[in-house]
């Protein structure tokens, strides 16, 4: 069920806005106003102590915006107006006053998700994917047309007859053979060019979400179907894998005896799986690792240690090190209290012991994400420093939700394009 812009949304705004103006509505009288009034500051006041909290805890890890703040302030505001109802009314009025407390928190939710954007369907919010699984195409594919025989793929494919005019999505399942990791099924978009029926050896770009989130790999279907659509069908193939397992847990995309093997999973299981699954090329200058957010962070952190698995990283608004939203927690809890086994796994310290030769970095951030912003710009810089290539780019007014992401991979592709030889290097701005 749509729960960012479909009918359910429309029925939970109206029935929101009836039952307000309902319990609002009552005989003028000075004890009904002064009642009214004070259970409307009453939820103010609990908006504004709930609010600070979060941003004095940083509870998730991120800004909140103008958007979600006033969404929280209407609805204590509403449940506070709706309480005052139970109390000397008739039993008609109770009832609707009891149900209206249930109808103002799925407002109050439906209008923050539809804030962040990130999950569309009830079951998205769960953090349970939806996803279809995927049959895996078995033709053979053309060595010829490939970068590695023949010259770039954008010079040399030519879009066969029969070939989708879009990709697909659905899910597939990486066994966890060497890491144990309990992982969810990941995503995987399969470009134009991947369905036809001698497809090439394309470019793979792993994708990680951020915490909480899911392996979905919708977001990335109508922008490079886009893209395809200007290049004869060609798109890497990218594969959305879970590095989390639970999305109310952070594995820090590291071996941990807490959590488990995460960044195992990842290096070892995902990209064998990948390997001998999937028609792509072998070389790391065609493999990239992405992330948003938390995954980001993990993007960076893969691409610092396995430069010779993945030739290009694109962070999306990326934290600086595993726990950068609770350091102290996570020092704490996953390292002991060892500051200085902490700091060696952050991406800083390992850029900064090793010089890359050929290692493509693009990092992205929405222009208002406050500390993000400072976040990225010392991760590129770090980067730049051990020799990437590095690109910096500010999503305008993206901040760190649906605005951020979609930017970032926009801007990531249009940069990976002729770097993965899928676009005329020439003819890109």
């Amino acid at each position: 069920m749509n729960i960012l812009d479909g009918p359910f949304v429309g029925v939970v705004y109206t029935l929101a806005v009836g039952a307000l103006l309902f319990l609002a509505w009552r005989l003028p009288s000075r004890r009904w106003i002064v009642t009214g009034l004070g259970a409307l500051l009453v939820g103010s006041c609990a908006a504004f102590g709930v609010l600070w909290w979060v941003r004095a805890t940083n509870a998730f890890g991120v800004d909140l915006s103008v958007t979600t703040t006033v969404w929280v302030y209407v609805t204590f505001s509403a449940i506070c107006l709706a309480v005052v109802n139970l109390w000397k009314s008739a039993w008609p009025r109770k009832v609707i006053a009891a149900v209206a407390i249930v109808v103002f928190l799925l407002a109050g939710t439906v209008g923050i998700n539809a804030d962040f954007g990130l999950d569309r369907t009830v079951a998205d919010l769960a953090g349970i994917s939806t996803q279809k699984p995927i049959a895996l195409p078995h033709a053979t594919p053309t060595p010829s047309r490939t970068p590695l025989a023949g010259g770039a793929l954008w010079a040399n494919w030519v879009a066969p007859h029969g070939q989708p005019a879009e990709g697909t999505i659905g899910s597939v399942t990486i066994p966890n053979t060497l890491s144990g990791f309990h992982s969810r099924p990941a995503g995987l978009y399969l470009p134009p060019a991947a369905l036809a029926k001698n497809p090439p050896l394309l470019p793979l770009v792993v994708m990680l979400m951020g915490q909480p989130g899911n392996p979905d790999p919708s977001f990335q279907k109508p922008i490079l179907d886009a893209f395809a659509a200007r290049h004869n069908g060609l798109a890497p193939i990218v594969l959305v894998v879970d590095q989390l397992g639970d999305p109310a847990i952070d594995p820090l995309c590291l071996d941990t005896v807490k959590h488990g093997k995460s960044e195992t999973f990842l290096v070892e299981d995902a990209v064998a799986w990948a390997r001998a699954n999937l028609h792509v090329l072998p070389d790391a200058a065609h493999w990239t690792i992405a992330g948003y957010s938390n995954g980001g962070e993990c993007a960076l952190s893969l691409g610092s240690k396995h430069a010779e698995i993945w030739g290009n990283v694109l962070d999306i608004s990326g934290e600086e090190y595993p726990g950068s939203d609770r350091p102290s927690q996570t020092l704490k809890e996953e390292f002991a209290g060892n500051k200085a086994a902490y700091q060696a796994v952050w991406p800083g310290t390992i850029l900064a012991s090793h010089h890359y030769t050929d290692t493509v970095g693009i990092f992205t951030v929405g222009s208002n994400d406050g500390n993000y912003v400072t976040q990225a710009r010392r991760a590129e810089a770090a980067a730049k420093a051990s020799g990437w290539k590095t690109t910096y780019f500010e999503v305008p007014n993206g901040g760190h939700v649906l605005g951020a992401l979609n930017g970032g991979l926009q801007e990531g592709y249009r940069l990976l394009f002729p770097r993965l030889g899928l676009s005329d290097p020439s003819a890109t701005p």
